[in-house]
């Protein structure tokens, strides 16, 4: 702290233009601080400003990093779950109306080529299914072979441990709650027929759309009156356990969506953490500049004016 001197015609000591000179570059100083800060936006440029800040700070902003990293691939994982979800709904259609074909080939009202013409019609359908299956990919993998699993990371917990959801659409995920998820319609079966093969459809046993081709007027196949009862119950169930997919996929989308939103306001909350240790207080600054200015120019003024003060005492020689 300065101390204001008097008596200062010592030879050795201008203790007036010491302490004018030492707030001079005080205020020199300040102002250096305060443009730096005000034009960098940060009261921390460097650790030495504030040596607690400037370490919380970092690790909020490395934590913010993980948390933006983790919004990511929640988004991802959500776009898989989206297109998964999508084919179904569609898959879930064209069964239903394969379905309805088959309903309707039961009544003893049709003939032969009615029941013929509709087991052609759903046969179109079941190529979509087909198509529905192998156009469903994300990434290069296949969604929906029953092969495709994934692990995403959605968060952190307070120990920075990885918090991840998976998505298992593989064939022994017994989340399905289905005999198999495959919906590959490339069996060889001829008929659903009790006793038959087992090749499967969406969870089916025995259940093959490639079946519906085969329908002819010598042999209505699946769709004879023997079968049809199995038919429509087969294909029932296929629909039912599509759906359970769906529902699956559903509950994923869910929490996804769920970690998404919790995770953008944590990103807020961490910015606004981060905003009020790091960011400098503009009003407060320029202010501060201001004052510092000011003193700036009181020292220079000072400076001069002790260094007149030899002068005076130069006149007791003359």
């Amino acid at each position: 702290m300065p101390t204001a001197i008097s008596g200062g015609s010592r030879i050795r000591t201008n203790t007036p233009a010491e302490n004018a000179y030492n707030a001079l570059t005080k205020s020199s100083s300040d102002i250096a601080l305060r443009q730096l800060r005000l034009s960098t936006g940060k009261r921390i440029n460097t650790a030495a400003d504030d040596v607690a800040g400037y370490i919380t700070s970092r690790a909020l902003q490395a934590r913010n990093g993980a948390l933006k990293s983790a919004l990511t691939a929640a988004g991802e994982a959500l776009n898989v779950t989206a297109i998964t979800q999508d084919a179904l709904d569609n898959i879930n259609g064209l069964l239903t109306q394969i379905k309805d074909a088959a309903s309707t080939a039961s009544t003893g009202a049709l003939g032969t080529d009615e029941k013929v013409a509709l087991a052609k019609s759903a046969y179109r359908l079941a190529q979509q299914v087909q198509f529905v299956v192998d156009s469903t990919a994300f990434g290069g993998k296949q969604l929906l072979w029953g092969t495709f699993s994934g692990d995403w990371t959605i968060g952190y917990y307070a120990d920075n441990t990885l918090l991840k959801i998976g998505i298992d659409l593989t064939t022994a995920n017994a989340d399905f709650n289905i005999e198999s998820k495959s919906f590959n319609l490339n069996a060889t079966a001829d008929a659903i027929a009790p006793g038959g093969n087992t090749n499967t459809f969406a969870g089916v046993i025995g259940l093959n759309l490639e079946c519906l081709n085969n329908v002819n007027a010598d042999d209505l196949g699946i769709f004879s009156k023997i079968n049809i009862s199995t038919t429509i119950t087969s294909l029932a169930e296929a629909l039912n356990n599509v759906n359970k997919v769906a529902s699956y996929l559903g509950g994923i989308q869910q929490r996804i969506t769920s970690q998404q939103e919790l995770l953008q306001s944590q990103i807020t909350n961490y910015n606004a953490a981060i905003s009020r240790i790091e960011d400098a207080d503009v009003a407060s600054e320029q202010l501060s500049l201001i004052k510092s200015q000011f003193l700036q120019q009181a020292s220079l003024i000072s400076l001069a004016q002790a260094n007149q003060s030899p002068q005076a005492y130069l006149q007791l020689f003359q």
